[in-house]
């Protein structure tokens, strides 16, 4: 039983320190600059070579479908974009085309029925063309 007490007194001694170090998270102020001191030795890494790097831990068969995900993706926005301006062309353009005709008549016709007022207006006197009505009102019914 000997041995047995050893190795539980040599577990307990290690498990002993364990739970001196683990509760204690203030670090004194040369492990502090030490570990400050650590990370000032990493070289300093770009997003794209991190990200570079990441991609080793994929397979090739996810990087290819990543890579071919996002060229279909790029080609689909142009497609789309090439699209939408041409779509835009052609509906304003015909609507131009279809419309301008009856806004010149409607232009045309306001033309027409200002001068037919001011016809009015210069061979009855200028009362006529200010009541609206070329025809004199009629007498109230009796009954």
């Amino acid at each position: 039983m000997a041995p047995v007490e050893d190795n539980d007194s040599g577990m307990e001694s290690q498990e002993g320190s364990q739970a001196q170090d683990a509760p204690s998270k203030e670090f004194s102020p040369e492990k502090k600059l030490e570990l400050e001191m650590d990370y000032d030795d990493e070289p300093d890494e770009t997003l794209t070579e991190r990200l570079w790097g990441l991609t080793e831990m994929f397979p090739e068969s996810v990087r290819n479908a990543t890579h071919a995900a996002a060229v279909n993706t790029q080609q689909g926005v142009k497609n789309l974009y090439g699209f939408s301006r041409s779509a835009l062309w052609i509906v304003f353009s015909t609507s131009i085309i279809l419309f301008a005709p009856v806004i010149f008549e409607v232009e045309r016709a306001q033309m027409e029925e200002m001068q037919r007022n001011q016809q009015k207006q210069m061979l009855l006197g200028p009362n006529t063309a200010v009541s609206g009505g070329g025809m004199p009102l009629m007498p109230p019914m009796q009954r």
